[in-house]
């Protein structure tokens, strides 16, 4: 099983689009996570910086500038998503990733607390 560590940049970057409520509180996750096709049109746009700064995880041992590097995406690449947060803290703790786990569930109580 792999391993992750806390992305601090991504926590830092979820945190400020959070205060400026440029969050979404109602979705479905599974219709509006990036799939492969937005991923790769994203990193077209933007850096490899800016795409990991939507993931909580580094894969630890997996190379920077992959794909592979990036886990536990909260947002559609433009806003973050209740949902996905959720799934964050859902599949992080199915998995025993408590670090992870934990960032997303404290983004999440932000979210909750900044939305009111």
């Amino acid at each position: 099983m792999a391993s992750y560590a806390v992305n601090e940049a991504a926590v830092a970057h979820v945190r400020d689009l959070i205060d400026r409520r440029q969050y979404v509180l109602e979705s479905d996750w599974s219709e509006v996570q990036p799939d492969a096709a937005r991923e790769n049109a994203y990193l077209e746009r933007h850096s490899w910086e800016e795409y990991a700064a939507w993931h909580l995880g580094l894969t630890e041992g997996a190379t920077d500038g992959t794909k592979a590097r990036y886990a536990f995406v909260c947002g559609d690449l433009r806003r973050v998503h209740r949902s996905g947060l959720i799934a964050c803290v859902y599949r992080a703790s199915e998995w025993r990733h408590k670090e992870v786990e934990l960032a997303a569930h404290d983004l999440l109580q932000r979210l909750d607390a900044t939305s009111g």
